[in-house]
């Protein structure tokens, strides 16, 4: 009589007792489990522990996440190939640190598998720790919550083998040892090192806990609290993502088909823009700010003659706007009066130089403000965290300051109040809002976290003209959706910094900001004036971006670092001029593009990889990054006569030598004199008509 085969329970309960490991059981099993319906994930045994199977369904791919038991951990694979793996070894896949010492889950002591959610207990490093950990499965991602019990960590953390999953991607701007995100911005981001220990929703650079690979898996942390981000921090090939509290640590970890898909899952997670910020007048010209024109040393007369020059050399813009510093004190939103005598009839001549007149602002109101002991003592500013009846002090680069509370109507009210009036005083057009809406020094106000000032900043600054320079706030919904431009921060005035300008903006505009434009043209930081070179590779690589953002003029300059007058040659002049007039050209497509993120979520500038997921050189490209479906961007962005340019497949009309080219294809030695900027155009791609009328 032939034997019943054992069931696939049977068999995981045999290998988990060989591995001396409690068998879980599903709720409201006997010794036998009921079957899974079909086509659900399910759990099965490997040789090394377990496997959560989830199969292919609609557009998504299937996946399998398999459970180590001897030391906890995880691999997303599919078809044999390994997609995602945590660390293993003394680093460890579930981490904590109690004291000043890191542990990590070790051996998995139990299991269940019980209405769709597999729940895993393992020990620790620390005596009498333990960490329970529980995987929700969906058909293209699975959700990760994990805690400890048995001890009060000040961390948790996840480490992964960046390896496993190929090249990295995501972050933001990131801090690396090599001056980053001023100088160095890696693309992709294992190629160089990010050590970040201040990752938080409340910093000035513009980042999301959002990462991605190029074996189109992702993961999200689903935090508000400080993290502290590793990626191959000490050339270890090692990521380590760790947040700052002993609360459940959450994250999703994506699994897809390409890299792109990956991102549209994000983009559903955080939300895409509702709208644009920016006007269609805005996307087609310039801003032209004062601060890498001029810094601190600016006054109502240098301001008029910079308006006056770029109007008389044809330098089109659509609005001048003066940074810091105009203000009598920092906070107290008056002109200087010495340096700005008719500040009235500054804004007049401004407009009738055919621009629009904008301000720079902040919350921070420094302790000499004549608004200062108003603000405090009306409760107006943020509080000390040690001191709750005392306004929270900050140091920043202009001195030591409060900040307005956001989380507190009145003051808001007040704030706002002021802007409206000096706005309408002195017929001022926009802001740029800089500096931070809420610091970690200081406490949120009662029923607040510190992610809730995003959205408050968000919320305020939507009220306002923000004249194209857009915008830096992050980490919350309504940042994605309310369709800011973002900004990137200061940059050098050398090729490292224009080089980090492209690949930083790659990084925003793919975790979630697609409408993003550069530091300023030319770079700041307080560095010297920028060679004739650099401004002009500048200008170029810029008009093939969704927005122009410009300072140093190509008429003449000062260099901060001397104090001397720099004057550039005509030909400066001319090259910047064409840069702005092949933006004006190309803006009916970039406008195309933005309805169409709008509609789907979208970047508008990206790595080629996300139009051509199968072409492997395209996952290391750092100087070439698609402008929409139709036109691929490959300006000079180094100090040299030729550059290589790599085409994906499909037939690409070089715009410059007036040629077609089928890819994939990778040119060497493509001549860049200073007045080439190379770009193609995709034929048959949408948008590619357009394109082709405004680069020919």
């Amino acid at each position: 009589m032939r034997r019943p085969s054992p069931t696939p329970r049977l068999l995981l309960a045999a290998l988990l007792l060989a591995l001396a490991l409690p068998v879980g059981t599903s709720a409201g099993t006997t010794a036998q489990a009921a079957p899974e319906p079909a086509g659900a994930p399910r759990v099965h045994p490997t040789a090394g522990g377990l496997a959560l199977t989830v199969p292919r369904s609609g557009d998504a791919p299937g996946y399998t996440v398999d459970v180590t038991a001897r030391q906890l951990s995880f691999a997303v694979r599919r078809s044999g190939r390994t997609l995602l793996a945590t660390a293993d070894g003394d680093t460890g896949a579930l981490r904590f640190r109690t004291g000043e010492d890191w542990q990590h889950a070790t051996r998995l002591t139990g299991w269940s598998w019980t209405k769709g959610v597999l729940t895993l207990t393992a020990a620790t490093t620390a005596p009498g720790a333990t960490v329970e950990a529980r995987l929700t499965p969906r058909a293209d991602r699975y959700l990760l919550d994990w805690q400890v019990r048995g001890t009060t960590p000040d961390r948790l953390g996840l480490a992964y083998d960046l390896k496993s999953a190929g090249h990295w991607y995501g972050h933001g701007e990131a801090q690396t040892p090599k001056g980053g995100p001023a100088t160095d911005q890696p693309w992709p981001l294992d190629t160089g090192q990010v050590v970040h220990p201040s990752f938080s929703p409340a910093s000035y650079y513009m980042i999301d806990p959002f990462w991605f690979t190029s074996s189109a898996t992702g993961l999200h942390v689903d935090t508000g609290q400080v993290m502290s981000v590793g990626i191959n921090e000490s050339e270890d090939g090692l990521g380590r993502f760790d947040i700052d509290s002993a609360q459940p640590y959450r994250a999703t970890v994506f699994v897809e088909s390409t890299p792109l898909e990956v991102y549209r899952d994000y983009v559903g997670v955080v939300g895409r823009p509702a709208k644009s910020d920016a006007t269609d007048a805005q996307y087609a010209r310039p801003v032209w700010n004062s601060w890498a024109q001029f810094y601190t040393h600016v006054d109502q007369a240098r301001l008029l003659d910079y308006a006056q020059d770029l109007h008389d050399h044809g330098v089109r813009g659509h609005t001048i706007q003066l940074d810091d510093k105009w203000e009598s004190n920092y906070g107290n939103m008056t002109f200087d009066e010495k340096a700005y005598p008719d500040p009235k009839a500054m804004s007049r001549r401004i407009h009738d130089l055919g621009f629009d007149f904008g301000l720079w602002v902040t919350l921070w109101i420094n302790l000499d403000s004549d608004q200062y002991r108003y603000a405090a003592d009306h409760g107006y500013l943020l509080r000390d965290p040690a001191h709750p009846d005392a306004p929270c002090r900050v140091t920043w680069w202009n001195g030591t300051a409060g900040i307005v509370d956001l989380a507190d109507p009145d003051a808001r009210a007040w704030y706002v109040g002021r802007l409206k009036n000096l706005m309408s005083a002195y017929g001022i057009d926009g802001l740029k809002f800089d500096t931070r809406f809420f610091d970690d020094r200081c406490a949120p106000s009662p029923g607040h976290k510190p992610t809730d000032y995003q959205r408050l900043g968000a919320e305020l600054a939507d009220e306002f003209d923000l004249q194209g320079v857009g915008i830096r706030v992050h980490w919350d919904s309504t940042a994605h959706r309310a369709g800011f431009v973002t900004r990137q921060v200061d940059k050098g005035t050398g090729w490292n910094s224009l080089r980090a300008s492209v690949t930083q903006n790659l990084a925003i505009s793919t975790i979630g900001y697609p409408f993003v434009t550069t530091d300023m043209i030319g770079g700041s930081s307080g560095q010297p004036a920028p060679s004739k070179q650099v401004l002009v590779r500048w200008a170029q690589s810029a008009a093939l971006q969704p927005l122009m953002y410009s300072s140093t003029s190509p008429v003449d300059t000062i260099d901060v670092t001397t104090g001397r007058k720099v004057t550039y040659d005509e030909e400066t002049v001319a090259l910047y001029r064409a840069a702005i007039a092949r933006h004006e050209r190309l803006a009916p497509y970039i406008l195309d593009q933005v309805r169409h993120t709008l509609r789907t979520g979208d970047p508008i500038m990206r790595p080629l990889f996300f139009d051509f997921p199968r072409d492997a050189a395209a996952y290391t490209v750092t100087d070439e990054w698609m402008l929409g479906p139709a036109v691929l961007a490959a300006p000079q962005l180094s100090d040299s006569p030729t550059r290589t340019v790599h085409l994906p497949a499909g037939t690409w009309y070089d715009a410059g030598q007036g040629r077609r080219i089928h890819g994939p294809r990778t040119l060497t030695g493509y001549a860049t004199p200073l007045g080439v900027t190379p770009v193609f155009v995709r034929e048959g791609a949408p948008g590619a008509a357009e394109a082709l009328r405004a680069l020919r």
